[in-house]
């Protein structure tokens, strides 16, 4: 299921590093996420920027939202720095340049953050080399569930998937997606990341998806 709530027009000037929402909000649900992502300045400027790329199914997913939950979560005032922004979308009938030169526009736009732009209809896979469905078919395989979420806008409405919920998430719960349940690649993501360092409240749970 997709929630949708108008979003508010973000200022031009930003910087990435401050987290603008430092109010207190009480994470349990997508609204929830959503509030709170409404009140970051720097992430509805992203959010817009994407949006005027006009790519079908898109979402920004991974850390761009679960790092500012957990951040959140740890009462952070200063925005723990993203390694990348995932971008992607879905487009059986796009050729795969069209990532490069989505890219580009992004990148030329905001050269100094790391940028990742997919085409989700052009992947297969990693557990079953089966084609996609749609952009939150391949987003439910990605490793964590808490990682499994996704955030874009349209017009005016910000709009959340999330194909394994979001309790793990709010509750700070480390767990494995079904595909990599028992996989030392899991663990190994956590430790090479150093979660546990950067989020101390972030509870660990591989025996389950």
């Amino acid at each position: 299921m997709i929630l949708s709530k108008k979003i508010q027009k973000p200022s031009k000037r930003l910087s990435p590093n401050l987290n603008n929402s430092s109010d207190i909000i009480t994470l349990v649900s997508k609204e929830d996420i959503i509030q709170l992502i409404e009140k970051d300045k720097w992430m509805m400027e992203i959010l817009k920027t994407v949006e005027k790329l006009g790519l079908p199914d898109w979402w920004i997913g991974a850390g761009f939202v679960r790092s500012k939950v957990w951040d959140h979560l740890h009462a952070r005032k200063t925005r723990t720095p993203l390694p990348d922004i995932d971008v992607i979308y879905f487009n059986p009938k796009a050729p795969i340049e069209n990532e490069r030169k989505h890219w580009k526009v992004l990148k030329d736009k905001y050269p100094d953050f790391k940028w990742s732009v997919t085409n989700t209809a052009l992947r297969r896979s990693r557990i079953s080399s089966r084609k996609y469905k749609n952009s939150e078919d391949a987003l439910s395989e990605w490793v964590e569930t808490a990682t499994c979420i996704g955030i874009s806008s349209e017009d005016g409405k910000l709009k959340i998937i999330a194909p394994h919920g979001v309790e793990d998430l709010v509750s700070l719960r480390l767990k494995p997606t079904k595909g990599y349940i028992g996989s030392p690649f899991f663990e190994k993501r956590i430790k090479e990341k150093s979660w546990l360092k950067k989020w101390p409240k972030l509870k660990t749970i591989a025996y389950m998806a």
